[in-house]
């Protein structure tokens, strides 16, 4: 199992063996004392979430739940493929605001983790796809929060899959970072400023 850091501290790209034969194949997807090996890793899933998006364009995010009900994610794709995008939303955090893209695939059997402090949301770039995910809590409504995909102060660089993305009414109406109370810091630190920088991967 290969364990890449991304471009935002405590982000990485993990990407299982695969052992193929004339029967198929067969892959370890999920090492809990492989994940120990990087910073936040060691925290137990507890949920497992599965989403089929019949639609090229389809958008699901920004999304992150409130402490003390965070979530971190380990992402993967059984089939089909996604443009994967996570933002730091920690108070006083160096990167605050700032995001990383990665393209998750069937075919490229690769998983992208997502730790506690940063939101989440994926655009599918293929029909029929379906995204599996590991989360560390359970699902809380009360403590569920969105921030806007187009959020001019963040910048994501969604690819033009589609004439006009797919997205829930949830997603579509959500308020921008500066509107939003994460409820997360960084080593105690007072909040910052969005600086708008962009990562792109």
């Amino acid at each position: 199992m290969e364990i890449r850091p991304l471009a935002l501290d405590g982000v990485f790209e993990i990407v299982p063996r695969r052992f193929g034969d004339r029967r198929g194949f067969f892959s370890e997807t999920y090492n809990a004392e492989a994940l120990r090996k990087v910073p936040g890793g060691s925290e137990a899933f507890v949920q497992d979430n599965h989403s089929l998006s019949a639609v090229t364009g389809t958008l699901r995010g920004l999304h992150f739940q409130l402490p003390p009900r965070a979530q971190a994610k380990l992402v993967r794709v059984v089939r089909g493929s996604i443009f994967d995008v996570v933002v730091d939303i920690r108070k006083g955090s160096p990167s605050f605001g700032r995001w990383v893209g990665l393209h998750v695939s069937a075919e490229k059997w690769n998983q992208i983790l997502v730790p506690k402090g940063f939101a989440h949301g994926f655009l599918t770039l293929e029909p029929d796809t379906e995204v599996i995910y590991k989360v560390t809590d359970f699902y809380s409504a009360e403590h569920e929060r969105s921030i806007r995909f187009d959020d001019p102060a963040i910048g994501v660089k969604w690819p033009a899959v589609a004439s006009s993305f797919v997205l829930s009414d949830k997603d579509r109406d959500a308020p921008t970072l500066a509107d939003v109370e994460t409820g997360f810091g960084y080593n105690g630190l007072p909040g910052a400023e969005i600086s708008g920088a962009r990562i792109d991967r």
